[in-house]
């Protein structure tokens, strides 16, 4: 069997900048040192249209984790002192185009990628359900998981695995950019238990991924939104990001671990 194909290929230069903003740290010796929270601007923009609506919004998909960053920005700001550590806030570009905001400052980082201590990325906010417990996707792999672990005991949550591993998303969201040059990072999310034990997070999150994810209902009136739980889970980050920045030990990946012995050594 033969078969002739012919591809035509149209080309635009597009610009789309990142944004970026440093709280300084409150002690000389580490305040040259970063915890890096990190959310994307971008969605799909105007597509094919879905019963006649063809904006695509990304409400969850991700003016969740853009309002999530920008209210941990606020909170941090409030604070008596800064803590010890300097936070920077990361607004990226082009995550759904490859990553490729949180790439290029990857790359390009406004500070030395090696002061950078850790990544904490903040991509869809659980607006489900009130949750129980939490998804830290990445903490396996580095001394973050102890404060994972020590952060949900406060708030009273369990730490639970990775319930959909298949899907890889710990390298399809824009910490694994930061990863990649040798940067500790996790993105939290809820887990499928539900405080409500009548609800099923697990069918509520599978529905919410078959019918609204990059779909022009993932807006704010056709979907469920339960902004405490987004909040709930703002919380949390605030509250590992503090104690990441507060401890005079930087994170490490741990001993043997893959991402650490493959892009740890670029540090």
């Amino acid at each position: 069997m033969t078969i002739a194909a012919h591809t035509v290929s149209h080309h635009v230069t597009v610009n789309s900048p990142n944004l970026v903003a440093v709280l300084p740290g409150s002690d000389p010796a580490l305040r040259n040192e970063y915890i890096l929270y990190t959310a994307h601007l971008d969605h799909l923009g105007i597509g094919e249209p879905v019963n006649g609506d063809s904006i695509y919004n990304g409400a969850a998909d991700n003016s969740s984790g853009v309002a999530g960053v920008l209210e941990l920005a606020r909170a941090f700001t409030g604070l008596p002192q800064p803590p010890r550590r300097s936070i920077m806030f990361l607004i990226v570009t082009g995550e759904e185009k490859g990553l490729q905001g949180s790439d290029y400052f990857a790359h390009y980082p406004t500070v030395p990628i090696g002061q950078i201590a850790a990544n904490l990325n903040m991509d869809e906010l659980p607006t489900l359900y009130d949750f129980a417990d939490v998804v830290a996707l990445g903490s396996e792999h580095s001394s973050i998981g102890k404060d994972v672990e020590r952060v949900a005991g406060e708030m009273n949550l369990q730490v639970s695995p990775d319930p959909a591993p298949e899907e890889v998303y710990f390298v399809r969201s824009d910490q694994y950019s930061l990863v990649r040059q040798g940067v500790p990072a996790v993105d939290v999310n809820s887990g499928y238990k539900a405080v409500d034990p009548k609800i099923d997070g697990r069918q509520m999150n599978e529905h919410w991924e078959a019918v609204h994810y990059h779909q022009p209902s993932d807006d704010m009136q056709q979907q469920p939104l339960d902004l405490d739980a987004a909040a709930k889970c703002s919380q949390f980050d605030f509250r590992l990001g503090y104690a990441l920045a507060q401890k005079t030990e930087r994170p490490t990946w741990n001993a043997g671990d893959f991402f650490g012995q493959t892009f740890g050594k670029t540090r």
